[in-house]
C-alpha cells in the first residue's frame, strides 16, 4: 500500500446519505455548520484531504461545497464554479475534462429523461494548487434523481488528494456506470481501474484516432504491420469489442482520449 493511502482514515460513505437525507428537502440550502452531521463530515474531510460538494446538474450549479476546497484547490466554498475548474487544470488533462463533462451531462440527462435512477462517475485529474505545483486529485461522483425540492439530477462528489506515491492506473483512474458500491472510500484497486491496455497498445489506439492507418503507425513506431495489426486485435480481445471504431468511441465518452 503507498505510503499516503496508509496514512488515511478510511470511513463508511453512508455519511453522505445521511448528508442527503437531510438537506436534500432544501435543495442543499442553508447547511447548518453545527449540525452533528455537517461536523463529522468537515473533521472526515480534514483528516483525509478531502472536499465534497452537492450540485444540480439541470442547473449546472454548485449548491455546496464543504470548507477544505481552499486548501485543496485555493478557493473559498461558495466561489468554486466550472470555470474555475477549466482554469485550474493540468493541460494536458484539459481534453479528459472537457470529454468527461460531456459524459457527465450525458448520463445526467438520461436520469433526468427515465425520472429515476442513480450512476457513479469516479475519475483522477490533475490540478493546480495554492502553492502553485500539481495534485492528482480523484473525484468520485454520485448521480441520483429526485423530484425533491424540485425535479432534477443532483451530485454529490468528494474529492480526495491524492501524491505521487499512490499508484493509479497509467492512463487515469475512471470509471462511469451503475456500480454505485464503488462509491467509497478510496483504496489501490479501485485507484487501478481504468484501461486494461499496455502502454503500447494504448499508443496505438491515440494514432488510429488521430486517423492513421496500420501501415502509417507502423512507420511511426518502427514496427511491422504484422505487429500493429497484431495488437490491433489483442486490444479487440481485451476490451471485448467488435472493431476499433468502437473502443475509440468508448474510450472518448470515458475521457481517455
Amino acid at each position: 500500500m503507498s505510503r499516503l493511502l496508509s496514512m488515511l482514515k478510511p470511513y463508511s460513505y453512508s455519511i453522505f446519505f445521511d448528508f442527503i437525507e437531510s438537506y436534500l428537502p432544501s435543495g442543499f440550502l442553508n447547511i447548518n455548520p453545527d449540525d452533528p452531521i455537517m461536523v463529522k463530515l468537515e473533521e472526515l474531510m480534514e483528516e483525509n484531504d478531502q472536499f465534497f460538494s452537492a450540485s444540480d446538474l439541470i442547473l449546472m450549479k454548485y449548491l455546496f461545497t464543504s470548507k477544505r476546497s481552499m486548501q485543496i484547490l485555493g478557493i473559498a466554498p461558495a466561489e468554486l464554479d466550472p470555470g474555475f475548474i477549466m482554469k485550474t487544470i493540468h493541460p494536458d488533462d484539459l481534453h479528459r475534462l472537457v470529454l468527461g463533462r460531456e459524459k457527465m451531462y450525458k448520463v445526467a440527462q438520461e436520469i433526468y429523461a427515465a425520472k429515476s435512477g442513480s450512476a457513479l462517475m469516479s475519475f483522477t485529474l490533475r490540478f493546480i494548487n495554492p502553492e502553485g505545483t500539481y495534485n492528482n486529485l480523484l473525484g468520485q461522483a454520485y448521480f441520483f434523481h429526485s423530484t425533491i425540492p424540485r425535479e432534477a439530477v443532483f451530485i454529490i462528489q468528494v474529492v480526495t488528494n491524492l501524491d505521487s506515491s499512490v499508484k493509479t492506473n497509467p492512463d487515469g483512474h475512471w470509471y462511469v456506470g451503475n456500480d454505485v458500491s464503488l462509491f467509497k472510500f478510496p483504496d489501490e484497486k479501485l485507484l487501478q481501474m481504468g484501461s486494461n491496455l499496455s502502454d503500447r497498445e494504448f499508443e496505438i489506439i491515440k494514432l488510429v484516432a488521430s486517423g492513421l492507418g496500420s501501415k502509417k503507425i507502423a512507420d511511426k513506431l518502427c514496427l511491422s504491420v504484422h505487429t500493429v495489426n497484431t495488437h490491433r486485435s489483442n486490444i479487440l480481445n481485451k476490451t471485448r469489442k467488435a472493431t476499433i471504431a468502437d473502443v475509440i468511441f468508448d474510450f472518448k465518452n470515458l475521457g481517455l482520449l
